[in-house]
C-alpha cells in the first residue's frame, strides 16, 4: 500500500466526516422558540402553571419522529426491540446512564449478555460522534457519517420539513442501533421528556428520573411541578419506573402521573451496598446516581437476561463502579504539580455540588479537614467557616465560563456562595469564553453550539460584580480564550507552589478545555 493511498484515502474519510457534520449543523434552529406550543396537542392543557396556561413552546421535538423512522423502515416493532431503559431528569441524567452502562458491560464480559450496549447521551463534549456509543466506545468517524448520510438520504425530499438538530441524531441512533445489533439501548432525553423527541420509544423495559431542579425553564417552566410533568412524560403503561428521591412538589407530580399510567413508580435512596472509598463514587450525588442505576440496571437484566443470568451478582456492580467513567464530570486531571478539576455543570443544582466535590476533595487532599460537609444546605453552621482560617498550600484558581439565555451571573455567584461556605480560598478567579485556541485556530468540534450573546464588557461587569459581592477581594482576570485561561493558571502556579483549578460553568468550556489538556497529558 503507497502512502500517497494512504494520504487519500485519510483524506477522503475526513471529507466525508465534515460533509457529514455539516448536515447536521444546517439542521440547527436559528433561535429558540418564543410562541406557546398550540393546545391542540394530545394532554397540553393539563399541564400544571401558575396561570392555567400551557408552558411549552415552539413545535414539541416529538412531532414527525415516528414517521420518520417508519420512512427509514424502522416500525415501532423495531424501536421497542431495542431493548430501551430511558432515563429522564435535570441532574445527572449522563451519569445515570453511564452507571447503567458500566453495570451491564460488567455482566456481558461475566455472562456473554448483553453482548452489545448501546448508549445516546447529550450533549458531546469533544465530538459529536461521543453522543451514540457502541459498548463504550463513540462510534468511529467513518461509521458515523455513514449513519448519518443514510438517514438524511432516506428522508430527503419525503417528508418535509424534515427533522432538526437534535431530532436527527436520535434518529440516526436509533437507526445505527437496529443496524448494528445491540441487544440494550440506554437513552438519555434531551430535556423534558413527554414531547422529547426520545418519547417515540413506546415500550421501554425500565424507565428512571434522576433528580429533579429548575432548569430549562423557558421551555419547561415556570414551576418545578411543571418541570416534573414533563420529567414522567417517559413513564409508560407496564414498565416499571424508579426515581431518586425529590423535593415534594416534584415527587408529587411524578406519582400522580405514574398512577393516571398505570406505572409502578418506585423513589429509591443510596443503596447501602455501594462500596466505599472509590473515586467514582467519591461526591454524593454520584452515589445517588449510581444508586439509580443500579435499580435500572438489575431490573433490565431481571426482565430480559436469560434466567441463568438475570441477576446483577456483586463482582458485576464492583467492577462496574471501577470501569465507570464520564469525562467532564466529577474529572480530575493531574499534570505535575497542577490539578485541574473539571465539572460541566450549568444549573444552580449541578453548579453547587461541583463546588462542593472541589472543596472536599481539595482540602482532603491536604489533609485540611476531617468529615463531611454539606455545602446545598445554607442552615449548616458549620459551612459558615472562616475563609481566613485556612492557610491553603498551593494556590488555588476558578475558571468559569457561561454565556447563555441562562443568568451566568447568578450562576457564578452559587460558585462563590459554595466555595464561601465551605471555607475555601480562592485565589484567583478567571473568566473565559468559548473560544479554544489564543492563535485564532478552530479545534473545536464542527458540531458545538455557538453562544447566544456575545461575552461582552457589560456581561463581563455583571459577572465580577456577582463574585465580588461574595469575594470582594477576589482577584479576577479576562481571557478570551480557554487555552489562555489554562495559562495563566498554570503561570499562577510554580515548582514550589501548585495549583488545584475548578474549570465549571459549561460542557462547552469542559469539551475545549478536555482537548487542550490532553496535549499537554
Amino acid at each position: 500500500m503507497s502512502r500517497s493511498w494512504k494520504r487519500n484515502s485519510i483524506h477522503q474519510m475526513e471529507e466525508l466526516y465534515s460533509s457529514a457534520t455539516a448536515l447536521l449543523n444546517s439542521r440547527r434552529r436559528k433561535a429558540r422558540p418564543s410562541l406557546t406550543g398550540g393546545s391542540t396537542i394530545h394532554g397540553l392543557d393539563s399541564m400544571p402553571s401558575m396561570n392555567g396556561t400551557p408552558s411549552l413552546k415552539g413545535t414539541p421535538s416529538l412531532m414527525g419522529v415516528r414517521e420518520w423512522l417508519q420512512e427509514l423502515g424502522h416500525s415501532d416493532d423495531d424501536v421497542n426491540g431495542l431493548n430501551v431503559i430511558h432515563v429522564s431528569g435535570t441532574k445527572g441524567k449522563g451519569s445515570t446512564c453511564a452507571f447503567v452502562n458500566s453495570f451491564l458491560k460488567a455482566h456481558g464480559e461475566r455472562t456473554g449478555f448483553p453482548r452489545k450496549i448501546g448508549l445516546y447521551t447529550s450533549p458531546h463534549l469533544k465530538y459529536v460522534q461521543e453522543r451514540i456509543q457502541i459498548n463504550s466506545r463513540p462510534m468511529s468517524e467513518m461509521l458515523f457519517a455513514k449513519y448519518v448520510f443514510e438517514v438524511w438520504h432516506g428522508l430527503s425530499g419525503k417528508i418535509s420539513p424534515g427533522p432538526r438538530y437534535l431530532q436527527l441524531l436520535f434518529l440516526i441512533s436509533v437507526h445505527a442501533f437496529i443496524r448494528e445489533g445491540i441487544d440494550v439501548a440506554i437513552y438519555e432525553t434531551h430535556n423534558g421528556g413527554e414531547y422529547d423527541a426520545t418519547n417515540v420509544i413506546q415500550k421501554p423495559v425500565v424507565t428512571g428520573v434522576t433528580t429533579i431542579g429548575m432548569d430549562h425553564v423557558e421551555q419547561l417552566g415556570p414551576l418545578i411541578e411543571n418541570i416534573a410533568w414533563h420529567k414522567a412524560g417517559i413513564f409508560k403503561n407496564s414498565s416499571p419506573a424508579f426515581s431518586t428521591f425529590q423535593e415534594p412538589a416534584a415527587a408529587a407530580v411524578l406519582q400522580q402521573r405514574a398512577d393516571e399510567k398505570h406505572v409502578a413508580l418506585q423513589f429509591i435512596g443510596v443503596n447501602p451496598t455501594l462500596p466505599h472509598n472509590t473515586s467514582a463514587l467519591k461526591p454524593e450525588v454520584q452515589r445517588t446516581n449510581c444508586s439509580l442505576a443500579l435499580a435500572l440496571a438489575s431490573t433490565f437484566l431481571k426482565m430480559k437476561a436469560p434466567q441463568e443470568y438475570c441477576i446483577l451478582a456483586p463482582q458485576d456492580i464492583l467492577q462496574g463502579v471501577e470501569q465507570f467513567s464520564w469525562p467532564g464530570r466529577f474529572h480530575r486531571i493531574v499534570d505535575g504539580n497542577h490539578e485541574w478539576f473539571l465539572d460541566g455543570a450549568h444549573n444552580e443544582l449541578s453548579i453547587q455540588k461541583a463546588a462542593q466535590w472541589f472543596v472536599e476533595a481539595t482540602l482532603e487532599r491536604q489533609g485540611e479537614r476531617q468529615g463531611y460537609l454539606d455545602l446545598s444546605d445554607p442552615n449548616n453552621v458549620e459551612l459558615e467557616a472562616d475563609v481566613s482560617s485556612i492557610s491553603p498550600p498551593c494556590t488555588r484558581v476558578l475558571i468559569f465560563s457561561h454565556i447563555s439565555v441562562r443568568d451566568g451571573a447568578a450562576l457564578l455567584k452559587d460558585v462563590a456562595e459554595a466555595l464561601h461556605r465551605g471555607g475555601l480560598q480562592i485565589q484567583h478567579v478567571i473568566l473565559s469564553t468559548y473560544e479554544e485556541q489564543q492563535d485564532g485556530a478552530v479545534s473545536m468540534d464542527p458540531c458545538s453550539k455557538i453562544p447566544e450573546q456575545p461575552f461582552s464588557p457589560e456581561l463581563q461587569k455583571d459577572y465580577i460584580e456577582a463574585y465580588r459581592s461574595i469575594d470582594p477581594e477576589a482577584r479576577i482576570s479576562i481571557e478570551p480564550t480557554i487555552e489562555g485561561a489554562l495559562n495563566l493558571a498554570r503561570k499562577l502556579g510554580n515548582r514550589d507552589n501548585p495549583m488545584q483549578a475548578l474549570v465549571t460553568g459549561s460542557l462547552y468550556l469542559i469539551g475545549g478545555a478536555l482537548r487542550l489538556l490532553e496535549k499537554n497529558t
